[in-house]
């Protein structure tokens, strides 16, 4: 079960892949949403046209609607609509993240903006990581969180070469970066066309690249058997479902 998302990931992008009956991406929006920030920009690549076919049709997919063959009227039934504001960036199969970030630069308009990826959930503060970035006073800062160990963990007596005891993928105490980034527009001129990660490494070798620690949920979705984990907790605890309307300033995100 732990093999790559192949099999999903063959017939639609990642971010596209459900957890229960939506997109991860639409989960990560509803993170930020919660917080009043509802206006995003998504960086198309492999399959993008289905990412446009979701939520400009995300109507037609969430709604009762009742359709006359004879005109042609559609007509819905019940009005939830999400409020997103979204610019879809087709920024090419080909290009890597660092690329697809400066592609995005025209429809960034703030003097700040927040990055993530498409493909990870948490139950983080977006109003603590934005007050820390401000406080910190640099061009850009990662949250860090806990990963679990995808593997279970021996521990052994060296002395006696003798198993002492198993921890089965426990809680890591190094941390990771979990995506939900914040930069200032100053941070455009550290990334190049290649990994986004040559831009963080130039931030943080200028002392421009502040640390946000997350201590609470956090999960990413890379293998099988991840989306399974997923779509469990989905069903039963729902450790990320933080949303509800709320009204507040408004960012422009990079997913």
């Amino acid at each position: 079960m732990g093999y790559r998302l192949r099999e999903e990931t063959e017939f639609k992008p990642k971010p596209m892949i459900l957890i229960g009956d939506k997109p991860i991406l639409w989960h990560i929006m509803k993170i930020y949403n919660h917080y009043g920030h509802n206006e995003f920009v998504f960086t198309l690549g492999y399959k993008g046209h289905m990412v446009k076919d979701y939520f400009i049709n995300h109507k037609f997919f969430t709604h009762d609607i009742t359709h006359d063959t004879r005109n042609g009227m559609t007509h819905y039934h019940n009005n939830n609509s999400e409020d997103f504001v979204i610019t879809f960036a087709e920024t090419g199969e080909e290009s890597m993240t660092g690329k697809r970030i400066l592609l995005a630069k025209q429809y960034i308009t703030e003097d700040e903006f927040m990055l993530t990826y498409g493909d990870g959930v948490a139950d983080i503060n977006i109003d603590e990581l934005i007050k820390f970035h401000r406080q910190q006073k640099k061009f850009g800062t990662i949250t860090g969180v806990h990963p679990y160990s995808k593997y279970g963990l021996v521990s052994v007596d060296e002395d006696k070469n003798l198993v002492k005891s198993f921890r089965q993928k426990p809680l890591m105490s190094e941390y990771v970066s979990g995506g939900f980034m914040v930069f200032n527009k100053k941070a455009f001129k550290y990334f190049d066309e290649g990994p986004m990660e040559n831009g963080l490494k130039r931030l943080a070798a200028k002392g421009q690249l502040s640390f946000f620690k997350h201590q609470g949920f956090w999960k990413s979705m890379d293998t099988y058997q991840e989306m399974l984990e997923l779509n469990k907790l989905w069903d039963k605890k729902k450790p990320w479902l933080i949303w509800k309307d709320k009204k507040n300033e408004k960012f422009t995100k990079l997913l």
